[in-house]
């Protein structure tokens, strides 16, 4: 079964998948943000989360969800809104948790159970259409019609494209969990790490609600 194309595509797809895994988002931005206020576990379960959604709408893409989206704008606003929804409500839920007067309380949220910041993290990916559409416009390029079940070669490739994702994430997570000692080292820093991510969150949430819905061709 050839699920993925020749080398010379496959080494074409490497190649722009890894550019376009390097560019920021807002999958890396929460994960910056989670890294920064609650440390590199808290960091490397967000990049876990966020995979697992971006693979997640990889497989919508493959099965025609992107088709959907693509020609009824009420099912690509619906699932747009709830994804800014949750954005916002994160962002809100971070600066609460930073107008905490209690040391002890702090800690608690720079501690959070790494299997509730996965979940987070899959909401997150998951609830962002413009990646099933994205997925819908790019791994087409790099199917052959004539080969093995183009919806297996799709996923295939989406899976593909997630490990490389997935890497590029943990080195954001690395690199910002040098700094996040010295940023995190004082309840005050903390607290203004805290409110910086929930601002980011929000702002997120309100730019996904009005952005545009992107053409697939």
């Amino acid at each position: 079964m050839d699920l993925l194309p020749p080398w010379p595509l496959f080494t074409a797809f490497l190649a722009a998948s890894l550019v376009l895994a390097l560019t920021p988002g807002p999958g890396v931005i929460y994960i910056l943000a989670r890294t920064l206020s609650q440390g590199r576990t808290s960091g490397f379960a967000s990049v876990a989360g966020v995979g697992l959604g971006n693979f997640g709408n990889s497989v919508g893409a493959a099965l025609g969800l992107a088709a959907l989206f693509a020609i009824s704008a009420a099912a690509f606003t619906f699932v747009k809104l709830a994804g800014a929804g949750y954005l916002v409500w994160l962002g809100i839920r971070m600066l609460r948790d930073a107008r905490s007067r209690i040391v002890s309380e702090l800690a608690a949220v720079a501690t959070q159970p790494a299997a509730r910041v996965l979940r987070d993290g899959v909401l997150v990916g998951l609830l962002n259409p413009k990646t099933t559409l994205f997925f819908a416009a790019f791994l087409p390029q790099f199917v052959n019609p004539g080969g093995t079940s183009p919806i297996a070669q799709t996923l295939a490739l989406g899976a593909v494209f997630v490990a490389i994702a997935a890497c590029t994430d943990a080195l954001y997570v690395v690199l910002a969990g040098r700094i996040a000692p010295r940023v995190t080292a004082h309840v005050g820093f903390r607290r203004w790490g805290q409110r910086l991510g929930g601002g980011a969150f929000i702002g997120l949430g309100v730019l996904a609600a009005v952005s545009e819905r992107p053409a697939v061709r």
